[in-house]
């Protein structure tokens, strides 16, 4: 028994003996690995964190509006989103009004307003951005592209004030004597004016994509006799969809959310009307507006941060619905699909 007990002890020392020991320096390194890793992680769980505090301190701010009496009498529900009686004689409509002896918060021209913007501003910027990039990854020269795409991605830095501005005094009158307007500021003026501010995204992320094509995409195409053109439409940017669709997602989230530029060129005014010559209000440049003046913990302070939270609700089922379309057309790409 003690025999084997001493050659346990051996086979012990001789195993943490074939251990090879850590110079200092290693240890160091170990060390210094470590903190970063942490260091890390602790800046990724700190954005998350931010992320929901910020969803939680708007959320908070807008339940007031269903849990206070006076909010509830004057934002309910059905007040929000249908049609209510303005003046005795005259038939309901959806006015905004809330600062008013009887205020009147119809959402109804805020959704038609941001919707109309970004609607222009999608048509204008989706074929331009994704030509654009079409073109710079298969058919620009190559020191054409690498002179295009910084250009194109310098522009995604322009304020937004600027653009706005911009549209204000030079796209709102050209507009206007083109299509022959009756009003100077509309939703034609301020989608043309968001279409200016997120084709630079849409064109960086296309253009990311499609060029991650696989090369033997290209040249499986070209081999069976497909035109340079044929490849690029029906091979490689079918190929790019989910990057594509990726882009013109970014695109939407931008546009919805964009606050200067439809403050300063869309009239501001809420209007219920299905022409694009009329003007319009959006729901971040109603934020935007009525923020600075509003009487904080108001039934009105309270409609705003509803708004932000319909905003955020738009994102986010966006997003959701194009991850789900992504994940279908990658099953059908990778022949995963039945």
């Amino acid at each position: 028994m003690d025999r084997q007990v001493v050659m346990q002890q051996g086979l012990a020392e001789s195993s943490m003996a074939a251990v090879p020991r850590l110079s200092p320096a290693a240890r160091r390194r170990q060390l210094r690995e470590k903190v970063i890793a942490g260091f890390i992680t602790l800046m990724a769980f700190t954005g998350i964190a931010a992320l929901i505090l910020i969803i939680v301190f708007v959320a908070k701010e807008a339940l007031a509006l269903f849990l206070e009496e006076e909010a509830r009498h004057e934002a309910s529900l059905s007040k929000m989103f249908l049609p209510q009686v303005v003046r005795q004689g005259k038939p309901a409509a959806f006015v905004w009004q809330p600062v008013s002896s009887v205020p009147k918060v119809s959402m109804i021209p805020l959704f038609i307003g941001t919707l109309k913007t970004t609607i222009v501003s999608m048509v204008v910027a989706v074929p331009v951005g994704v030509f654009g990039a079409l073109y710079a990854a298969e058919f620009a020269p190559r020191r054409l592209r690498e002179l295009l795409k910084p250009v194109i991605e310098l522009l995604a830095g322009i304020p937004s004030v600027v653009l706005g501005f911009f549209a204000l005094m030079v796209m709102a009158t050209v507009l206007q004597d083109t299509f022959g307007l009756h009003t100077r500021l509309n939703a034609l003026v301020a989608g043309v004016g968001l279409a200016l501010a997120i084709v630079p995204v849409i064109f960086t992320v296309a253009e990311d994509s499609l060029t991650a094509v696989p090369r033997s995409y290209r040249e499986a195409s070209l081999a069976l006799g497909a035109t340079p053109w044929e490849t690029a439409w029906k091979v490689v940017l079918p190929a790019a969809a989910p990057g594509i669709l990726a882009a013109c997602v970014l695109g939407f989230g931008r546009a919805i959310g964009e606050t200067m530029i439809v403050l300063m060129a869309s009239g501001n005014a809420a209007i219920v009307s299905a022409s694009l010559g009329d003007s319009v209000r959006s729901l971040s440049a109603t934020i935007a507006a009525e923020m600075g003046e509003v009487v904080v913990g108001s039934p009105h302070y309270s409609l705003l941060f509803f708004i932000g939270v319909q905003l955020f609700l738009f994102t986010f089922v966006l997003n959701m619905l194009a991850s789900t379309w992504t994940k279908k057309v990658m099953k059908r790409l990778t022949g995963s699909a039945s």
